[in-house]
């Protein structure tokens, strides 16, 4: 082998991969193993309860907008936030069930006429509701999710897809319970302003 030139380092890379650039590491590329899930072994009980989870996580985003932007009251700037906070995060769960759902070789439920279809969560009305009412109605969708995302994670470890089962406890599962959480405080009947 010659030794290594100052053109070597800035030389284009020929093919993919083909060789690493001076100072960089070089993947292992071409290896191959036994499947560890043959494609469409588990894939039908997973995709259909992880799409009713997308479905009803779409719905219950969209619906801590509708109340982000419709808050109303003495809490109206912290409920503004806090929901869209919420918000977010249930963004970032629908893009792990959806890509979950593909990398099973399923299709994941995009378009909103197709999750309105195939929600469990009650549509609410079009126009304002009282913070109560708003935090009751998102405690209420988050209820639906959560059971749901219990009976398929038990289900996925009954089939030993243990990436959907981790999937729906360690972030799907954990992010809905800890949502409740900071919404069931906002509902408990304290003076706001002096003890009693």
């Amino acid at each position: 082998m010659r030794p290594r030139t100052r053109e070597d380092a800035t030389a284009p890379i020929r093919g993919h991969l083909s060789r690493p650039a001076l100072g960089q590491a070089a993947p292992v590329t071409a290896q191959r193993s036994r499947d560890i899930q043959a494609f469409g072994t588990i894939a039908a009980d997973s995709v259909k309860d992880l799409n009713q989870i997308l479905a009803d996580t779409m719905t219950l985003r969209d619906l801590y907008k509708k109340h982000h932007w419709q808050a109303a009251g003495e809490t109206s700037y912290q409920l503004h936030r806090l929901f869209d906070k919420h918000f977010g995060e249930q963004v970032k769960l629908i893009d792990d069930i959806a890509e979950r759902i593909q990398r099973l070789g399923g299709l994941s439920i995009a378009m909103a006429a197709d999750v309105a279809e195939t929600t469990r969560v009650p549509r609410p009305p079009r126009g304002r509701e009282e913070a109560p009412v708003q935090l009751s109605r998102l405690l209420e969708a988050h209820e639906i999710v959560i059971r749901e995302i219990r009976q398929a994670a038990e289900t996925a470890a009954d089939h030993g897809d243990d990436g959907t089962n981790d999937l729906l406890v360690s972030g799907v599962l954990r992010t809905n319970e800890l949502q409740v959480w900071f919404l069931a405080e906002h509902l408990v009947d304290i003076p706001v302003v002096r003890a009693d």
